[in-house]
């Protein structure tokens, strides 16, 4: 279920302060994967969007979004290059590399047609992922460059972030790698268009950054992993999972005070981080914990100051990570003040490639 109000909140206030800081949006639709939610973050003021593969891409074009950045390295084949031709000639391009190998192949499988697409070429900022060095982006551009490749900047991806205390510190790795990057490709006489970062934990940091475009995702929803490292607040989650109690259990025999729900990994999502203290929370009940998951029902220990649920009671679960949530569904339904008042596809679910 999507909290529209929420929602709508949460894509202001992000849209607010990149504006306010002068900093362009470019948010990353692997999260959502909706028409209705792209169109929302367009409206209020996103240059364009993110995503991660070529389906992703392809579905939202279709949609009508006319600007897309494919923010991961891919190795571009005959099939992969027709695919991103087409793309070209109705909306403005831009993917990922991170090799001479990938960009040599790029340019080949594309042949006359490879000036038609951008690359920007990922850095590795502290993740340790993908992405080269700062000092190796002038490699990988002289090789884009040679086989006809349009370059258009840098950009990396401050995944460390997710991890409790870090936050601000991946933040500032990101601001000296791009920083590094950016140097490196302008002295090697490259005009740096774009210098892409962000990820949800760092995108409202106000500290200093060399970045022209931030690219968040999770913003939109909130899940328990940005609960746990502080960096949304109960009421702007906007997604949750209706879920009922199956079967309850008081502690007796050694046995914890448990109820089992009828959410599993084949909707929440079976993530979870080793600092996460379960398998998601309970939107309404902050001491429960989710102990394990099977893949249709979840078994949640319930604190002893709080009634035991009933069977048959409807409780709304806040998965870990909302991305693969929403992956799991082909429809969710839209509320509004606690009332249905819209279903929505998740239009590029399992576009996975």
């Amino acid at each position: 279920m999507i909290d529209i109000d929420v929602l709508d909140r949460n894509i202001e206030r992000m849209a607010a302060s990149l504006r306010n800081r002068g900093l362009k949006l470019r948010p990353h639709a692997k999260t959502h994967k909706t028409h209705e939610i792209a169109s929302k973050q367009l409206a209020a003021g996103a240059v364009g969007l993110t995503v991660a593969t070529i389906g992703e891409a392809e579905v939202f074009v279709e949609g009508g979004a006319s600007d897309i950045f494919i923010a991961y390295p891919l190795w571009v084949d005959t099939h992969h290059a027709d695919r991103l031709r087409q793309l070209a000639t109705v909306a403005t391009i831009a993917v990922g590399i991170d090799s001479v190998e990938g960009a040599t192949a790029m340019g080949r499988s594309l042949g006359a047609d490879a000036g038609s697409i951008s690359v920007l070429i990922e850095v590795d900022s502290g993740h340790h992922r993908s992405g080269v060095l700062p000092g190796e982006v002038s490699l990988v551009a002289r090789a884009a460059a040679v086989s006809g490749l349009n370059i258009a900047g840098v950009f990396t991806f401050p995944g460390h972030s997710y991890t409790p205390g870090m936050p601000l510190a991946a933040a500032n790795n990101e601001n000296e790698a791009l920083s590094l990057a950016a140097a490196e490709l302008a002295s090697a006489g490259f005009d740096v268009k774009e210098i892409s970062g962000g990820s949800t934990p760092t995108a409202l940091l106000e500290g200093e950054t060399v970045a022209t475009e931030l690219r968040p995702g999770v913003y939109i929803f909130g899940d328990a992993q940005q609960l746990e490292l502080e960096r949304c607040a109960w009421d702007e989650i906007a997604l949750t999972v209706a879920t009922t109690v199956v079967s309850r259990h008081e502690a007796r025999s050694g046995n914890v005070r448990r109820i089992v729900v009828d959410a599993g990994s084949k909707i929440l999502g079976s993530d979870r981080p080793g600092w996460a203290t379960g398998y998601g929370r309970l939107a309404d009940y902050p001491d429960a914990r989710i102990t394990a998951l099977s893949e249709h029902h979840a078994t949640i220990e319930w604190p002893e100051n709080t009634d035991l649920p009933m069977l048959g009671q409807r409780l709304r679960v806040i998965p870990n990570h909302v991305c693969l949530a929403m992956n799991l569904v082909d429809e969710v339904t839209v509320v509004q003040d606690g009332s249905l008042v819209d279903r929505w596809s998740v239009a590029a679910r399992g576009r996975n490639s």
